[in-house]
């Protein structure tokens, strides 16, 4: 696909499919800093929004900084735990929804997401006239969702750089700084 400077693009990114992906797949947490440089590729940005699940644990909040300070609005919710035990915590119709109330603003919608249930919103979106990008690990992403993306990028394709092996005590990520340019 092609990418130019005049694109407005919008990034939202389902945290939980990514962290869950990095670990089961590589034992490493996402850069999601870098992943943010890669989604906007000199363009326009719009909105990069990460969806996050408050779960009480050490250090979340550190984390949920850290994605403030790369340059992403942070949408949060409360782990809900179920009577017998089973939690529940995803954003499909939360992302969904705001990507299609951000459509009319944007020429491309960059999905940082594995998760085949984001089939339908893309191709409402697309049916909109809207381009939507996946970003996401290939082995951990639904082939459909890969077809029907305008653009798929795969995560793995530089593990170096967007992954982060271990991490050092009491931290999540390092900042990464997002060039002001990126938010004309």
């Amino acid at each position: 696909m092609h990418k130019h400077k005049d694109q407005r693009i919008g990034v939202f990114v389902d945290v939980q499919n990514m962290y869950y992906s990095a670990k089961n797949l590589y034992n490493s947490f996402v850069n999601f800093g870098k992943i943010l440089e890669e989604a906007v590729h000199d363009r326009k940005l719009i909105r990069a929004s990460a969806y996050v699940v408050e779960a009480g644990l050490p250090d979340e909040n550190n984390f949920f900084k850290a994605l403030q300070e790369q340059g992403f609005r942070i949408e949060s919710k409360q782990l809900q735990i179920f009577a017998g035990g089973h939690k529940k915590a995803d954003w499909d119709v939360g992302i969904s929804v705001d990507a299609i109330k951000m459509s009319k603003q944007l020429d491309v919608v960059i999905l940082v997401t594995g998760d085949g249930d984001f089939l339908p919103l893309v191709e409402y979106l697309q049916y909109h006239g809207v381009l939507v990008e996946v970003i996401a690990f290939e082995k951990t992403t639904s082939s459909k969702l890969i077809e029907q993306a305008d653009d798929f990028f795969d995560l793995s394709s530089n593990m170096k750089k967007f992954l982060i092996k271990g991490r050092p005590a009491g931290k999540f990520v390092k900042k990464t700084p997002i060039r002001e340019s990126m938010f004309r």
